[in-house]
């Protein structure tokens, strides 16, 4: 069977909702308010749910990987935004020089862990 697909949009759960969305915004996405609890972010064509739910367990062990084009342009612009300061528990490692390509590290204000990064063209 050939599934045609259009989109895959991951849920991420927050501990606190209203932060999680204002740091979401201030990472570049756009909200879409769906339900009191449940909000779409997204970027272009990419996106994922955002719910107001908090099961530890899910939140500790949840990631993300965001391919971006150009990974030291977006870590700049990204650390310029001072998120680590607006949002406690935000965190944003250097950016690792892998065999495959390279990424950066960034975990939301719940403890949710983003990769940001690119392959290496073949």
């Amino acid at each position: 069977m050939k599934t045609h697909i259009k989109s895959i949009r991951p849920f991420v759960g927050a501990k606190n909702y209203n932060i999680s969305r204002q740091f979401y915004k201030d990472f570049g996405f756009e909200e879409i308010k769906i339900s009191e609890k449940l909000s779409y972010f997204q970027s272009g064509n990419f996106g994922f749910y955002l719910q107001d739910a908090y099961v530890k367990d899910w939140i500790d062990n949840t990631m993300v990987f965001l391919e971006i084009v150009n990974v030291e342009a977006h870590a700049s612009n990204l650390k310029k935004l001072n998120l680590e300061e607006k949002y406690n528990g935000v965190r944003i490692s250097e950016i690792q020089y892998n065999d495959w390509g390279k990424e950066y590290f960034v975990h939301d204000p719940s403890g949710v862990l983003w990769h940001v990064g690119a392959f290496k063209m073949a």
